[in-house]
């Protein structure tokens, strides 16, 4: 007896677990969407990374800008305009024109720059710092895209072999080999794998979606190709390579925190102003020089708010830093297990895979030579269906475990070059 597609049922079998195993593997049937490494080529036109550039190249304008000396005054001042006796008319009338330029004392206009510099050291590494946190979003969302589509095609496969498991139960219900019972648990058996796969599919192109999206790929993505899943991590960096970069933003902030103490604490001091004018004298027709000082007088406004204020948003940027530095030890640690963790499930995935593989092409020998009953050959398939998604999941908590990784030490996932 023949299966309904013109197959030997046993044919039928060992091609669904071959196709099964193709899937597993992550074929692809269409034409993929352009891989990690291509992908991360084009980051730059990211909206995100955009932003952060932006932000960076306005904290360099703000260190020219805090290197501006202040600009000079210029004023002009009359001197009996008009009045009785000999002033009146203006026959006396003084016209001074004089420049006054502030002077800047008290190293007020180095801690202005350097507290701009400061700021702008931080600004460089959030610029930083989002370029590796794009990658890993880029890289987070292929994979999780690649195992979507693996996911997919092992759901459309299990779905085959529950078809094919089916129709062999139905030849031996024809034949009173079984009871009609097992062709009812066989079809019932199709129908919640043909759900599975419904959810698959839906899953598969949410996750392609997503990957459109990160990527800013303009065409809708149809297929991925495998590219992350399969990759190795790389090996860790050594403790003592440097600090982690949300570190090194935090102490980049408390030195610009610090920066702005000083520069509030100046602003409180007198201002000097040295002034230069040309006084005329309309009576004879004659001029005169004029040079003088100017000097502020802090009595009412001593900069004390603004000054506090700088000194609590120092004393946050110092808790900061410490909290990125416990948390940073912590995620590093915590990165480093699930990668063991990973690397571990991983192997023993694929050696499940290897003995589910071999339990049900047993099984689906002895279900066709009636020696074992269609219940075994149930439990054998949704072994193996569930071995193979548990090394999908195995392979896509390796990738996460790299790219946490990646993000801790500043750099792109797998080695890539962004």
């Amino acid at each position: 007896m023949k299966h309904r597609n013109g197959r030997p049922p046993h044919a039928a079998g060992v091609f669904a677990a071959a196709c099964l195993a193709a899937a597993w593997a992550g074929g692809a049937c269409a034409a993929p969407a352009p891989g990690y490494d291509t992908l991360l080529q084009a980051l730059d036109r990211a909206p995100v990374l955009r932003e952060a550039e932006a932000l960076r190249a306005a904290a360099d304008a703000r260190v020219r800008q805090a290197a501006a000396r202040p600009n000079p005054e210029l004023s002009v001042e009359i001197e009996a305009i008009d009045g009785s006796g000999p002033y009146a008319g203006g026959a006396a009338r003084e016209t001074t024109y004089a420049i006054t330029q502030p002077l800047e004392l008290w190293g007020q206009r180095r801690a202005r720059v350097e507290a701009a510099r400061s700021a702008a050291g931080a600004a460089g590494l959030r610029a930083l710092d989002a370029r590796w946190a794009a990658a890993a979003r880029l890289a987070l969302a292929c994979a999780e895209a690649e195992a979507a589509a693996r996911r997919d095609a092992l759901a459309a496969e299990a779905l085959s072999l529950a078809e094919a498991d089916a129709a062999t139960a139905a030849r031996l219900v024809e034949a009173g080999r079984e009871p009609r019972l097992r062709q009812v648990q066989a079809l019932a058996a199709v129908e919640a794998a043909r759900a599975r796969h419904a959810e698959a599919r839906a899953a598969r192109e949410g996750a392609f979606a997503r990957l459109a999206a990160v990527a800013g790929l303009d065409a809708p993505v149809t297929a991925v190709a495998d590219d992350l899943l399969e990759r190795e991590p790389l090996p860790a960096r050594p403790t003592a390579a440097g600090e982690p970069l949300p570190v090194r933003i935090a102490s980049a902030e408390l030195a610009a925190a610090r920066g702005g103490v000083d520069v509030a604490r100046l602003r409180g001091l007198p201002q000097l102003g040295a002034t230069v004018g040309r006084r005329r004298f309309r009576e004879d027709a004659e001029a005169a020089w004029d040079v003088g000082l100017t000097l502020s007088l802090p009595l009412l406004d001593r900069n004390r708010g603004a000054l506090d204020a700088a000194r609590a948003e120092s004393a946050a940027a110092e808790a900061r830093l410490e909290d990125a530095r416990r948390a940073a030890l912590a995620e590093r640690e915590a990165a480093l297990a699930a990668l063991r963790s990973a690397a571990a499930r991983t192997a023993a995935a694929d050696a499940g895979v290897a003995a589910a593989d071999e339990a049900y092409r047993l099984g689906r020998a002895g279900f066709e030579a009636g020696r074992i009953a269609q219940l075994e050959l149930r439990d054998a398939r949704a072994a193996l269906v569930a071995a193979r998604e548990a090394a999908v999941d195995a392979r896509l908590q390796r990738a996460r475990a790299e790219i946490d990784l990646a993000r801790l030490e500043g750099r792109a996932p797998f080695g890539a070059t962004p």
